[in-house]
Parts: C-alpha cells; structure tokens; sequence
C-alpha cells in the first residue's frame, strides 16, 4: 500500500445469490444506481468467481481464504483462522461487527462469530410453535401471506406513519441488518470492520412493491408477483410468464439492497467516516433461471452460479476495471491488507490491492479459479450436503475465457469457452483443437488434484449433526423445497 492512504476503516457487504448480471455495472440493462456508483469510483472485477453453488460452499472462502471442505471435510470455518479472527488478533485497537440477514449457515454453529466483538445472525427460533415452524420450513407459503396480505399491512403502517415498505423489508431482516450496521458504525469510537450479509436476493424473493414498479416501468403489479409465487409454490410448470416475473422479482430485491447499501453510506457520511472507509462488494454465489433447466442454486457449476460481482471501493480510487480471474479467497487477505494487518499465513488467495492499485510489480501470477459443488443421486433431490461423503465432488477450473468441469467420481468433463459460448451450452470435450486439449488436461490435472486434497480431510463427526430448530432454519433457505417449488418447465 505504499503511497496510498490507508482507510480507518473497512466494510464488507455480501449479497447471497447475486449473480454479477445483476447489477449495472455488469449489464447495463439493470437498475442499481448505488452499487454502480461504487462501482465507478472504484475497481471492478470482471472476472470474479465464487468457490462453490451456494452459501456454505463459498463462505469458508470469503472469511477464512480456505477452500471449503480443506480442513476437516466438512462446512464451516470452526478450524480456520477467520477474516475477524485475525484482525481481533492484530496488534492495534480495531472493533470487529458481523451482522447476518438469518442465513442459518452463517452462524456461530458453524464458527462464523469467531473474532466479531458483536455478532447477531438474526436467526429466528423455529421451535417456538407449530405454526412458526411450519412457515420456516415452507418460505413460499410464508411470501403468498406477505404479498396478499400487503394492502392490509400497507395500509396500518400509513396509518400509523410508518414506512409502507416496511411490512415487505421485515421478511427478510433486512431493517435489522441495516439497523444494527447504522448503530455499529455511529457508535464505534475506533477504526472497525463491518460484515453486512443481505438475504433479499435469495428465494423466495418478497421485495416492496416500489421497487417491483422500479424495475418493471410500473408495469408489473403485486398480484403477478403472487402468481409467480403460487405456480412455483404448487410445483406448475413454469413457463415464460412465470419465469418472466420470477426474474422481475429479483430485480427488484437487488434493487432492495441497492437502496439499503445506500442509506449504509449516508450513515457513513453522516458520521463523518466516508472518506476514511473502504467498501467490498461481493455475490457468494449466483442464482440460475433455467439457463441450465433449473431455478435457484442446484449443485451445479456453470456461470450463472459461479461468476459474481466484486467491487472495492477505496477513499482514494482507482476507478479500473480488472480481467484477471479472482475467487472470493482473495477477500480476506484484501481487508487486511487494506487495513495494515498481516494476513494468516493459512490463507490460499493473495491480496487483490495490487491488482486494484496497478501495482504490476508486485502481482503474483494470474492462477484459475477452482470451486466446488456436492451433488446427490439426483441434482433436485438430495440431503443439504454438510460434508463430502454426502454426495459427489463436482469441481471446475476458470480463466478468463475457459471453464472446465469434472465430476471427481464419475470422471465425466465438461469444457466451454465462455467468449465464443456464454450460456455454456456447447460442451468442447470433444473438440480436437489443440487450445482444447491442453485446456481439458491442464484444467483436469488442476481439478483432480484439488479433489484429492479435499477428499484427504477426515470428516469430525463430533460436529457435523444439527439439531431440529437449525434444520429447520436451514429449511427455511429452501434447500429441501426447490424439488417441489420450481419444477423445470
């Protein structure tokens, strides 16, 4: 960092299930004025990969820099040296705040509170009563009650002052998150970093009717919302109307977010702390709309679940855009980096500042992206895979242009070139070009090994079961009603 100022501060905001098209700065043709203004301030990466389909797959990456599974060959981060556990352990006076928007798998089951002077996961106790248990485990029936119950709600809140979007951001804890982000920072009387983790974008997605007309032109009411979410709730087929306002659905939640990041940076400015903050941006995973004929994040390893958006903001720019393939890994080594602390020499990634700085002196050798999915019998009926003797290891292997996936049991490859065939519908295994060969044994090689590092973890028994109420938080993701709530059309 030498010859550039070194933020006070640092906040890391995560988004579960944003694929990087969903944002302006990725795709022009979406609507998400604060991050794009993030975004043009500072640096972008196009090239920017999870390492895994889904939360508890790419987070050991995103705050432990350690491939999931690398450890003890289970989720989780309970035997890595996390992000805030380290710079709790730096030698300077820094305040450590993580606040989660009720991701079961971002809990302190899991180790994710380790170093955080405040941490709150929101997660709420599912076995408090029969019906509170039954709506956790079926979250679309809980959106049909938020959305045909809206004008009701609507209409108390204005009566009573309040917010009319209020009733519609509760769902998905996203005040809470953003309350307790805002008083974090105008209460913290030394530098800090901030984990704000946003659930919006996740099924089912439930966002304020203002921001359903945001991203429609006004054209797409609440009760087509409530259609898409009966056909896909009763198992229907889902057609082109429907996927049509599933994908609006989810414009508007990244819209939501967009918004709450927005008043994040009021309260910044507000205490007075926006030019000494750095800001990280980042998607764990993507969300498919049957480009692969699937919703949501099935166990699968293709682009609209794998490349996300990444930017860093810093008080002192550049404003840059970046090609060289990076995984989430490099998040962790990033922020300290940004913060003048040593990274844990356990890390995998190396800090992307130079990268962001233009420092080519000091950028190690651009490497491939590898990521991982655990995939059952059947890709929409399978247990929520805690450990890799839960299912198959899928593992790929991106650069710039190329993705190559292997099944490590069954030997099966896949390979595309993402320039020439974005959609990753074409499979190259086949194609006797030499750039082709060289790509399936090179990336094969890379895979293989990766698998075989992983596969070498004993699995620790002592801490891979989970009681009911977390079972059943975990449910309330959705993981065991995707099979039965968005069919394939």
């Amino acid at each position: 960092m030498t010859g550039h100022a070194q933020p006070d501060n640092v906040i890391l905001i995560t988004v579960d299930s944003l694929r990087a098209d969903a944002i302006g700065t990725y795709n022009n043709c979406q609507h998400t004025p604060t991050l794009d203004s993030l975004a043009a301030e500072g640096a972008v990466f196009n090239n920017a990969f999870a390492t895994g389909n889904w939360t508890p797959f790419s987070f050991p990456s995103i705050l432990g820099s350690r491939p999931v599974f690398s450890d003890t060959g289970r989720i989780g981060v309970d035997e890595t040296p996390t992000l805030a556990a380290v710079l709790s352990d730096a030698d300077r006076e820094l305040a450590t705040g993580g606040f989660n928007a009720a991701n079961g798998f971002l809990t302190s089951h899991w180790g994710y509170d380790e170093g955080f002077d405040q941490f709150e996961p929101f997660v709420a106790d599912t076995s408090s009563d029969i019906y509170s248990r039954y709506l956790a485990t079926h979250p679309t029936v809980e959106a049909w009650i938020q959305l045909a119950s809206s004008s009701v709600r609507r209409f108390r809140s204005w009566l009573g002052r309040g917010s009319t979007d209020r009733p519609f951001l509760d769902s998905s804890r996203m005040f809470d998150i953003e309350s307790a982000s805002v008083e974090f920072i105008t209460e913290s009387s030394t530098p800090f970093f901030l984990w704000v983790h946003y659930m919006d974008a996740h099924t089912p997605y439930v966002p304020a009717p203002r921001y359903i007309r945001e991203v429609s032109s006004d054209v797409l009411g609440t009760h087509r919302m409530l259609h898409a979410h009966v056909r896909t709730g009763l198992g229907r087929t889902v057609d082109e109307r429907t996927l049509d306002e599933l994908r609006t659905l989810y414009q508007a939640a990244v819209r939501q977010v967009d918004a709450s990041i927005a008043r994040l940076r009021e309260s910044l400015e507000s205490a007075g702390i926006k030019k000494e903050t750095a800001i990280i941006v980042a998607g764990d995973h993507g969300e498919e709309f049957q480009e692969h004929g699937h919703l949501a994040h099935y166990p699968k390893l293709y682009d609209e679940l794998i490349q996300v958006p990444l930017i860093i903001h810093t008080p002192d720019g550049p404003s840059r855009r970046i090609d060289r393939p990076t995984g989430l890994d490099a998040i962790p080594p990033t922020v300290t980096d940004l913060l003048g602390v040593d990274p844990a020499p356990e890390w995998a990634a190396d800090s992307t500042l130079p990268a962001v700085r233009d420092d080519s002196d000091e950028l190690p050798p651009s490497e491939p992206v590898v990521s991982v999915a655990v995939r059952g019998e059947e890709v929409t009926k399978q247990p929520i895979p805690r450990s890799l003797g839960d299912g198959q290891l899928l593992v790929s292997v991106r650069d710039e242009e190329w993705t190559y996936i292997e099944n490590i049991e069954t030997g099966v490859q896949q390979l595309y070139h993402r320039p020439t065939d974005p959609g990753q519908q074409t499979d190259l295994t086949a194609d006797p070009s030499l750039e082709a060969r060289q790509k399936i044994d090179t990336f094969g090689s890379l895979a293989r090994r990766h698998g075989k590092s992983i596969h070498g973890q004993t699995v620790d028994k002592t801490n891979a079961d989970v009681d009911a109420d977390l079972s059943a938080q975990l449910e309330a993701l959705g993981y065991r009603w995707f099979s039965r709530a968005f069919s394939p059309r």
